[in-house]
């Protein structure tokens, strides 16, 4: 039934349409039929992702499958180490995957955990408890604090001050009050539906009966899960490229090997020779080592991130934040605590801020800019007892924060009088209670009354507007006076200045009753009352949100708040982090509604707020967004945010806060629900991205150093200087471990100091393709000076000139992995041992080269020699070559001689 709009029904015509009862509820047999009809009131799960599924999808991968097809090769021409070399790195790259990737389809169970698993309904004229999914439309059910609603449904009746927490749903931050009435006609925002009440959200204060309208899927938290569900995952740009890049590589490799083919051939050679010669150059083509490399270097950069509060769940999301250029934030909870505080209180004719935030009770009282004790003015701590007075919540230590149980309004007073050393239990202890007359949404007043040694007082909060026109008195400088014109137009001033600053004002009174009348009359107590003072609140901004949405500003990075609250508090708090500029526009969701998908396109980069939204506005909203091409990442905690967290590049959501279902449909979890951590891993994700690009850099400059070995060699008749188990060490050994080291190199300072890069950006460019051809040029120049030189001038023989050449090619790649380290800087202005896992690295490496040389057994298996005094000068001086040739460059480059490389 989810067509009707039941919110624009009485609740008599609501019962109506269903077919129900407002006393006795449906009888058993038309239940048991709209089972049948409507189904279990349960979300229908999609059918998942198996792990097995998940573990395939690694290997779905152009250059994982050109590996595959290449360990194939190796096998049938029976070189088995480097078949099982290939098959090795292929299936730890798949285990890496899998390893992050395992958890990432579970969120349709977390949705679900928001049902409560039992509702007390009212069936056959009998009150009862029964499992939820058993609910039907036209049900009648029972609500009270604590409960969590099992179903979309009309409120029939309510005590006076039933409210309903639904900031999981709508984004609203407080408590929201729940009444009766039919509303307008016409189509009202899900936050506004003060008549309703929806599945996953959870009663706050009073009792309640309600009709069910909607089960299942047809209720608003399963409209999101089906959203959800209907969101495509597509790959992120690294993938994109990477998968490009692949592809580009393996034709490079069939040309070159098809021309070295052609060439041998041509010159008489065996068949299986010149094919041998030409498989030896397709390993030394394809980096091996690459996804591995890349899969290991962001694994290790999840662990980083981890220190800095930022879990990564989908191991691809860490390279994507690095060209993050739109973060669309909710305000709840994330640049926001979620916690109501009073930061100003109006008495005596003063006016007084406060300082703190959230529910500590710890702060300051400031009058004009200048520290005060509360206890020196007793006007302010005559309102702030009131406050505690007309109180019925309560502020406790828990786990070492305080929590609020009940109104998070109430518990703001609590938490502000707290700051004046006023406490509810002292004063409840002289101050003791008498009977209450509870808030409702006719009267917008609440008021307890209390006894002190005999004497009657009435304690009020209420509406200023409503309050104000109670009182014929007013309480200042500690003396009773009556309540004149000009205090009314000043007290209504400052009240309005307050709401301006989107602050939530209550006003505080009492009377002295002269004597116990037979009942607390609302009529009788609430008039003639004396005026004590106002109390503004707000859910205040992080002061660490402040600093990262600047430091997002100086990166490049656009924020935009979008929230269920109102959209003047919205852009209050906007206006407070530096988001809401001159020029920028904020919208409503029935505003949004208006435009079109093609003008919001148009108008989406004006529009800094978005206030009384949707889970389908924020869809809209991070769709148009990526359609310009931006990449969004978008913060949530509320189920409502789950769908546009999915939608987006990147998704964001909160740990402490956040609800199960945006955590599992997200590609990162903030563990310490703090808006600055985003910004960290921001940071983190642009360094990642920087190190991927240096060893990238430094794998393909190497790789085409070793296939210019081989092509140079065919090319002018020279032997084969290398085997392909020597090029197969090479780029999985030698080049590992340095590669690896120089995807964990320290992040540039100067990182958030730029623009986000381009997500179009090619992984290698047309200038860093040419330098890499240059650099790679270099190594086999080395390599093959050094096996000439064993070869025709030493005389040294074939195995022992290819051990030179060997030991020269890795030798000199272990070199220029320092270079790598920076394309402008020096490496002695980087400093040398700044990056000690690269010094290891190469160590290792070094040490396993020689290995290879010295150990007798792999002598034989890669047919090397070991090799003399004077050719150990000689191969480190050649293969020292690229690293001081790099360095003479970059120092003439900055120097303005020769051009600098910007990739």
């Amino acid at each position: 039934m989810a067509q009707e709009k039941f919110y624009n029904f009485t609740a008599e015509e609501t019962v109506k349409a269903l077919n129900s009862n407002s006393d006795s509820g449906l009888d058993s047999q038309e239940a048991k039929r709209r089972q049948i009809e409507f189904g279990l009131n349960q979300l229908r799960e999609k059918k998942g992702i198996s792990p097995w599924n998940i573990f395939f999808e690694q290997f779905q991968n152009f250059i994982i499958w050109i590996l595959i097809a290449a360990a194939l090769v190796s096998g049938l021409l029976k070189e088995w180490v480097d078949a099982l070399a290939i098959i090795a790195i292929v299936i730890l790259n798949a285990i890496l995957g899998f390893i992050q990737e395992y958890r990432a389809e579970k969120s349709l169970a977390a949705l679900k955990k928001l049902s409560s698993p039992n509702s007390k309904v009212i069936r056959d004229g009998q009150h009862s408890v029964i499992p939820s999914v058993w609910l039907v439309p036209g049900d009648l059910i029972e609500l009270e604090a604590g409960d969590y609603i099992s179903a979309d449904s009309r409120l029939l009746w309510t005590t006076a001050n039933f409210s309903v927490q639904e900031a999981s749903l709508t984004g609203e931050s407080t408590a929201v009050t729940k009444t009766t009435f039919a509303l307008k006609e016409g189509n009202i925002p899900l936050a506004d539906r003060a008549n309703m009440v929806y599945m996953g959200t959870a009663v706050a204060v009073g009792k309640a009966r309600a009709v069910v309208v909607d089960t299942g899927m047809l209720t608003e938290l399963g409209r999101i899960a089906g959203m959800v569900q209907e969101i495509r995952q597509e790959d992120t740009p690294l993938q994109k490229k990477l998968e490009e890049f692949g592809k580009w590589i393996v034709w490079l490799c069939f040309i070159l090997v098809g021309v070295v083919f052609l060439l041998e051939w041509l010159r008489g050679g065996k068949i299986i020779d010149v094919f041998l010669t030409a498989v030896s150059l397709a390993v030394a083509a394809i980096p091996e080592g690459l996804p591995a490399v890349v899969t290991i270097s962001l694994a290790l950069g999840v662990h980083r991130m981890v220190k800095r509060n930022a879990l990564i769940r989908k191991l691809p999301s860490v390279e994507t934040l690095g060209c993050a250029t739109v973060i669309c934030t909710d305000k709840t909870g994330t640049l926001t605590k979620n916690e109501m505080t009073v930061q100003a209180v109006f008495s005596g004719g003063k006016l007084f801020e406060v300082s703190g935030i959230g529910y500590l009770p710890k702060g300051e009282f400031l009058f004009k800019q200048n520290k005060i004790n509360p206890a020196d003015y007793p006007d302010l701590n005559q309102a702030l007892t009131c406050a505690v007075l007309c109180n019925g919540a309560e502020l406790s230590l828990d786990n070492g924060s305080y929590k609020i149980f009940g109104d998070p309004t109430e518990g703001a007073l609590l938490s502000v009088a707290g700051k004046a050393s006023l406490w509810k239990e002292k004063l409840e202890k002289k101050f003791t209670f008498v009977d209450e007359i509870p808030f409702d949404s006719q009267r917008k007043k609440m008021t307890i009354i209390r006894s002190e040694s005999g004497k009657l007082i009435a304690f009020i909060k209420g509406a200023p507007d409503i309050l104000l026109n109670d009182c014929i008195n007013i309480e200042e400088a500690a003396q009773v006076r009556k309540l004149s014109d000009a205090d009314k137009i000043n007290i209504q001033r400052i009240n309005n200045e307050l709401a301006d600053r989107a602050m939530r004002v209550l006003a505080v009174a009492y009377k002295v009753l002269d004597e116990a009348p037979k009942k607390y009359e609302a009529e009788e107590i609430e008039k003639n009352l004396t005026f004590l003072g106002l109390f503004a609140m707000i859910d205040p901004p992080r002061e660490e949100a402040k600093k990262a949405i600047q430091r997002c500003k100086t990166a490049g990075i656009r924020t935009v708040m979008i929230t269920g609250d109102h959209k003047n508090t919205a852009v209050a708090i906007a206006r407070q982090l530096g988001m809401y500029d001159q020029g920028s526009l904020a919208l409503s969701g029935e505003e949004l509604d208006i435009l079109s998908d093609v003008q919001l396109y148009d108008q989406v980069e004006k529009i800094a707020v978005y206030a009384r939204v949707s889970p389908e506005h924020k869809l809209r909203i991070v769709t148009a967004w990526r359609k310009r091409g931006e990449v969004v990442a978008m913060t949530g905690d509320g189920v409502n945010d789950a769908p546009a967290v999915k939608e987006a590049d990147i998704g964001v959501a909160m740990g402490i806060t956040g609800t199960d279902v945006t955590k599992e449909v997200s590609d990162m979890v903030i563990t310490d629900d703090n808006f600055a951590s985003i910004v960290a891993a921001v940071e983190e994700g642009r360094g990642i991205y920087d190190n991927i690009k240096k060893f990238v850099h430094y794998l393909l400059s190497c790789n085409t150093g070793e296939i210019l070995v081989m092509f140079t060699s065919s090319l002018i008749g020279l032997p084969v200087p290398l085997l392909p188990i020597h090029i197969l060490w090479v780029n999985l050994v030698t080049d590992g471990l340095p590669a690896l080291a120089l995807g964990v190199d320290p992040v540039n300072p100067n990182v958030m100091q730029r623009p986000p890069r381009n997500p179009h950006e090619k992984v290698v460019t047309k200038q860093r393709g040419l330098l890499m051809l240059a650099q790679g040029s270099f190594i086999a120049f080395c390599s093959l000076l050094a096996f000439v030189f064993v070869l025709y001038i030493e005389k040294g023989g074939i195995d022992r000139a290819r051990t030179a050449a060997f030991i020269v090619l890795s030798c000199s790649q272990l070199f220029h992995a320092f270079n790598c380290r920076s394309m402008k800087e020096s490496l002695f202005k980087l400093g040398i041992f700044t990056n000690k896992k690269l010094i290891l690295a190469n160590s290792v490496s070094f040490a396993l080269q020689m290995a290879v040389v010295y150990v007798p057994f792999l002598q034989q298996v890669f047919k090397t020699e070991a090799l003399g005094l004077f050719d150990w000068f000689l191969v480190i001086g050649i293969s020292s070559f690229p690293l001081w040739a790099v360095e003479a460059w970059k120092a003439l480059a900055n120097r303005g001689v020769l051009p600098l490389s910007q990739t």
